[in-house]
């Protein structure tokens, strides 16, 4: 019977296992072929994404999660959700400390038998009762519905930098990608935010359970306005319960209400393990109770077999092809002191951004398309108008035209997806030449992919200098980056504020 009982949580979990270990992957730059579709899966992104592009596979996404979470409750959160998942971890990794200290005192404990006094009789050593993480907790809804609301405010405003920080997917993604930052020393700001977004979660976990899923993250929020009218549910009957408070003590979230017997299933984020603890069987996830009298003594049924399916159904994903070789010959002059990046007229942003006005109202940090550039293009803002949102440069790479990699990643639509055809054909710049600076050897009308740089002479000069024509030019910043012109290169690009093709 305890088998049974535990069957869902055991796919629960191995479901959710699958989901961090590939979105985690995905931010280290592993596997975008594999697991690129997770990150198309993430809620706030797709709302985002639909927002921009209100296509059939948009919208599908978006309503196939607020269907997944009528029909099952808060399921995403506990599986698909990468910083759900994480605290889960967080939790899953107290409780089990806290069971090794109960057994080495439980060493301790004299038995009722060789106990002469009496003091210590009919007192055995129970470690799981004694393990008291949680309490129940009525629900926060001014501080809940207060995130929500500045999070929505912040959206319409173009204040991404407060998203950025609480979205779930954005903000796991800034914590992965900070610990990377960490090792490389490739972002200070990254580095920063990342490990304080690390501290300020992994203690919400250790004291709160769930508490930022139940009263910071607008997702949580959301959803669970949906999940109050779930179909299926954890539900406690009332003539099996003994009022152990196993379930209460056990509960993440501090839904379970032990004295009424009741649960909010707005922050129920279904991860079972109410059910695994009740020993008496008096918690089933399933249908209403009158609906399904007739169908007593079962721990399974219906609700299991159509569990099992979601699972399935998340769980399953085909494999696409290796991923294209990333690494590539860029040629130009070997670098004799490190570069710095120039004053720039515009921002650039990615082909397929549209505009820089798009970009940033869509782009939530998450850092995906940082970690997908090859060519060192992308990386995090650090000013406060859009801080951590990326910004292109061109110091330590350029943006090659056969690549569109961060156009196949971000899951918000920031970024739309283009082919390579379409790519060489979208000016997200315009190449400028500081004339009294070049020193004339023609490597930036060599490499340009689309010839829009001739070496002419110019009246006043001797030698032939670079000449752009602006109408060919499309800002890929390979003469910027390839100009032997030191700290600053001869040649930049300004970004354009509207892309054109």
């Amino acid at each position: 019977m305890n088998k049974k009982k535990n069957n869902l949580r055991g796919i629960r979990i191995a479901a959710a296992c699958i989901f961090l270990a590939g979105i985690t992957l995905l931010f280290m730059g592993i596997g975008a072929d594999w697991w690129g579709w997770m990150a198309k899966l993430q809620f706030l992104p797709a709302v985002l994404r639909t927002i921009g592009s209100a296509t059939f596979l948009n919208l599908a996404v978006v309503a196939g999660i607020i269907a997944l979470t009528l029909i099952f409750g808060r399921i995403y959160c506990s599986v698909i959700c990468p910083l759900g998942v994480f605290q889960d971890f967080i939790i899953w990794f107290k409780r089990r400390n806290g069971l090794v200290r109960h057994k080495e005192l439980s060493a301790y404990k004299v038995n009722a038998e060789s106990d002469r006094s009496g003091q210590q009789a009919g007192k055995e050593p129970v470690l799981k009762a004694t393990v008291k993480h949680f309490a129940y907790s009525p629900e926060r809804k001014i501080v809940r519905y207060g995130f929500l609301a500045l999070t929505i405010a912040a959206m319409i405003a173009g204040i991404q930098v407060f998203v950025a920080l609480i979205a779930p997917y954005s903000a796991y993604g800034k914590i992965v990608r900070g610990i990377v930052a960490t090792s490389d020393g490739s972002s200070l700001s990254l580095t920063v935010t990342g490990l304080l977004l690390l501290l300020i979660i992994t203690i919400c976990a250790l004291f709160g359970g769930r508490i930022w899923c139940n009263t910071v993250c607008p997702v949580g929020t959301v959803l669970g306005l949906f999940s109050r009218f779930a179909l299926l549910k954890p539900r406690i009957d009332a003539e099996k319960c003994v009022h152990c408070g196993r379930c209460v003590r056990g509960c993440k979230s501090s839904c379970i209400d032990g004295d009424k017997l009741s649960i909010d299933y707005s922050r129920c984020v279904d991860c079972f393990d109410c059910i695994g603890r009740c020993k008496e069987g008096a918690i089933s996830y399933g249908l209403p109770v009158a609906k399904k009298k007739e169908e007593a003594g079962t721990e399974e049924g219906v609700s299991r077999r159509k569990f099992l399916g979601i699972a399935a159904m998340l769980a399953g994903a085909g494999l696409a092809e290796s991923t294209v070789a990333k690494a590539a010959d860029q040629g130009g002059f070997a670098p004799v002191t490190p570069k710095q990046t120039p004053g720039r007229a515009g921002r650039i942003v990615p082909p397929g951004a549209k505009s820089t006005d798009n970009f940033y109202d869509k782009c939530t940090a998450c850092q995906l398309c940082v970690t997908a550039c090859p060519n060192n293009v992308l990386r995090p803002s650090s000013d406060l108008q859009h801080f951590l949102q990326p910004e292109a440069g061109y110091e330590n790479g350029f943006c090659r035209p056969e690549c569109v990699e961060c156009s196949q990643v971000c899951p918000a639509g920031a970024i739309l997806p283009v082919s390579v055809e379409e790519k060489s054909q979208i000016h997200i710049g315009r190449a400028k030449v500081k004339l009294d600076q070049c020193i004339d050897c023609g490597n930036c009308a060599h490499h340009c992919p689309t010839g829009a740089i001739r070496m002419l002479k110019i009246e006043g000069y001797d030698r032939p200098k670079p000449v752009v024509m602006e109408e060919v030019c499309i800002g890929c910043g390979a003469c910027e980056y390839l100009c032997p012109v030191r700290p600053i290169s001869a040649i930049t690009v300004d970004g354009l504020q509207t892309h054109r093709i």
